[in-house]
């Protein structure tokens, strides 16, 4: 990118948003990892109950041991995603929209919220789970006022709708997140909390790619057949991710040791995993030299995610023939979503913004 681009991109833009965006896509990928913490160490139900940790505290009492701390601290990094998704976003809003875009926003926030706690009282007077009622009406608020305000918006649609998208994606994985443990660590729930989670880290990197280009009309920049290779390979990329999480989902590292998956045969799955492995790093490596020959946009990032993916190899060879050591799934699943950041970069680099008249 050309300074004069550089240059043009950043005017209008608030100074303090790269910071929030990056911290908010770092902030995704470190609570993968935390997750990954929580069940590989046993932790998923070290807060028995949700939002509180106990029937009777929000947070972990010393009867829980060192389980109800890691998932207690799990949780209060979703409360840091939540500020630094909303920060990105008002920051956005303010710039392209000003105070109209901005206090449209904060009045649905304000609405939602008091729609949310008359549901709460009114569900717990019922004798019913009142928080899970306010984490619904506070998600199709959002949801709404998403709509409302990209519909509103008339520069800068792709920061906003990817702002909005984030911030909605962030408080569902919060009610997400309480679902899983009121289901006793459904294996279906928690593979859907993990993708959502892969999802937000590769919408927060498109964020940071999307921030330092221009707006308006894009154009191809590498070759059509270029192109097509490029979007299958994100198939087998996706498909590779679903088949490990159902691998993972039926291995032994369920997230407490009173949970016992009981479904397919996770060597099986193993197995069936390698398969859209391999055939995933074949295609980067096509890709990568296919970019190096010709010189195209995208080749740093078809390098990083060929190193990542052979990265990722080698842990999955080693943790399935060392049977499976915590460590090492943990350090499987972050590379999986930084693999997945690095495919969504690639991708956006087939195109780029047309220089204004």
């Amino acid at each position: 990118m050309t300074e004069a681009t550089s240059t043009e991109t950043a005017r209008g833009l608030p100074r303090m948003l790269p910071f929030f965006a990056w911290a908010s896509f770092v902030v995704n990928v470190i609570i993968i990892g935390t997750g990954g913490a929580v069940r590989l160490t046993g932790s998923g139900l070290g807060c028995m109950e949700w939002p509180f940790c106990t029937p009777d505290s929000l947070v972990p009492t010393p009867e829980l041991g060192i389980h109800g701390v890691i998932e207690f601290g799990n949780r209060t990094i979703t409360g840091l995603l939540v500020v630094l998704a909303l920060a990105v976003l008002l920051l956005v809003l303010n710039a392209v929209g000003g105070r109209r875009l901005l206090f449209n926003a904060l009045w649905f926030a304000l609405s939602s919220l008091i729609a949310g706690g008359l549901a709460w009282l009114i569900t717990a007077l019922l004798g019913l789970p009142g928080f899970v009622f306010f984490s619904a009406v506070l998600l199709i608020g959002v949801i709404v006022a998403a709509v409302v305000s990209i519909r509103q918006t008339r520069a800068r649609h792709d920061l906003v709708s990817l702002a909005w998208i984030v911030l909605v994606g962030v408080v569902a994985q919060a009610f997400v997140g309480g679902i899983t443990v009121l289901t006793r660590l459904n294996a279906f729930i928690v593979g859907f909390h993990y993708v959502s989670s892969l999802i937000l880290v590769c919408l927060t990197a498109a964020f940071l790619v999307r921030m330092r280009e221009a707006p308006g009309r894009r154009e191809l920049v590498v070759p059509k057949p270029f192109m097509i290779l490029g979007h299958v390979t994100t198939l087998v990329l996706a498909a590779t991710v679903f088949i490990g999480v159902l691998t993972t989902a039926n291995g032994p590292h369920s997230g407490d040791d009173e949970v016992v998956r009981r479904g397919f045969d996770a060597s099986l799955l193993a197995h069936l995993h390698s398969w859209p492995s391999y055939a995933l790093l074949a295609l980067v490596v096509v890709l990568t030299i296919w970019a190096a020959v010709k010189r195209l946009r995208p080749l740093p990032w078809l390098v990083a995610l060929l190193v990542m993916l052979v990265i990722q190899i080698a842990v999955g060879i080693y943790q399935s023939r060392a049977g499976l050591p915590p460590l090492a799934v943990g350090v499987h699943m972050v590379l999986a979503a930084l693999a997945s950041a690095s495919m969504t970069v690639a991708i956006l680099g087939f195109k780029r913004s047309l220089p204004r008249a």
